[in-house]
């Protein structure tokens, strides 16, 4: 038998606040625990810590479930951060993702905004769907956001908001994320400048860093990293302890701001579907030459060729090449 939930609780450690020590290479800087613009408001009614968590799972008879990656923020002044990074202000719409029991969402509203919330468990889109009931200003999906459409539902809020001119504004997205689908997540949001100025997400500490460095001649250095870059400007926030988190996970969590690109802005390539599948089969085989995993693309002396005209050497790996050095080789390898 699992012991109870409460007595869990009672076992914790006290909760420290979000850590902004610098690490080489990464900005930071301190962030004020405040929502932004206009009409923000100083104080909320009430706010979210370990007994309040415990008190709306019990509500519904839950427990964090492993499967959904369910970690619940106990600390209510992370989310007041979250939303900062995010200069969430009056009248934003901003897209959350597993809203869980409503903590960010309450700091969310209460910074005057829409919030669209998505959310996989059943039992707690009822349960923050209830709480918030009175609002008037968030709409509960219970839905799987790998799955969800959506831009549908964001242009469907934007046509419901009459004071808000749908051609000009632009949604935010603002989550604590299960660390599991952060990678799917991020795929599906950041090409999505077009309707979304910023994605502000909690993932775990070693990805976050990972995203935001983007070191070159390492081995973190990923396609991944040539993604984020393709679509958006990347920026390390600040690290989250674990004891933040009911359960507590095995790791350390931290905030990244992704600010998007808008589509005119990026970087120039005759098919991004071709770019990326370019990118993906040089690292598919990182220990190789370019001259030798881009053959299916043509010949190696064309490789070569082409790696001289934007000053490489013809011996290089995918790991030293830049996310502009990509594009002029897509440029010039890959015919469409």
């Amino acid at each position: 038998m699992l012991p109870s939930s409460l007595s869990y609780l009672q076992t914790l450690p006290p909760i420290p606040h979000p850590e902004p020590v610098c690490k080489a290479g990464v900005r930071r800087r301190t962030l004020r625990i405040a929502c932004a613009g206009r009409g923000s408001k100083a104080a909320r009614p009430a706010t979210d810590d370990y007994h309040s968590t415990l008190r709306a799972l019990n509500s519904k008879g839950r427990f964090p479930r492993k499967s959904l990656g369910q970690h619940y923020m106990l600390n209510s002044e992370i989310n007041d951060h979250l939303a900062a990074a995010a200069g969430v202000g009056e009248g934003d719409v901003v897209l959350e993702i597993g809203p869980g029991t409503g903590s960010l969402t309450n700091v969310l509203l209460n910074c005057g905004a829409f919030v669209l919330a998505v959310e996989k468990d059943k039992h707690m889109a009822t349960l923050v769907s209830e709480r918030f009931s009175s609002t008037g200003k968030l709409k509960v999906l219970t839905e799987d956001i790998v799955k969800c459409h959506v831009r549908s539902h964001v242009s469907s809020l934007f046509e419901s908001i009459t004071e808000m001119d749908p051609e000009t504004k632009k949604a935010k997205v603002v989550a604590n994320i299960p660390f599991n689908i952060s990678t799917d997540v991020i795929k599906l949001l950041l090409p999505m400048g077009d309707i979304f100025s910023e994605v502000v997400l909690l993932l775990q500490d070693e990805t976050a860093l990972r995203l935001a460095e983007s070191s070159l001649r390492t081995s973190e250095y990923r396609p991944i990293n040539i993604f984020v870059n393709f679509y958006s400007d990347p920026e390390y926030k600040f690290k989250v302890p674990r004891t933040n988190f009911f359960p507590q996970p095995n790791v350390d969590a931290a905030v990244v701001s992704f600010k998007l690109k808008q589509p005119k802005d990026y970087p120039e390539v005759s098919s991004r579907k071709s770019f990326f599948s370019m990118v993906n089969s040089a690292f598919n085989e990182k220990r190789k030459m370019l001259r030798k995993s881009l053959q299916h693309i043509c010949t190696s002396i064309e490789i070569e060729e082409a790696l001289r005209s934007i000053s490489l050497l013809p011996t290089s790996r995918p790991e030293e090449l830049t996310l502009d050095d990509f594009v002029k080789l897509h440029n010039l390898i890959v015919k469409e």
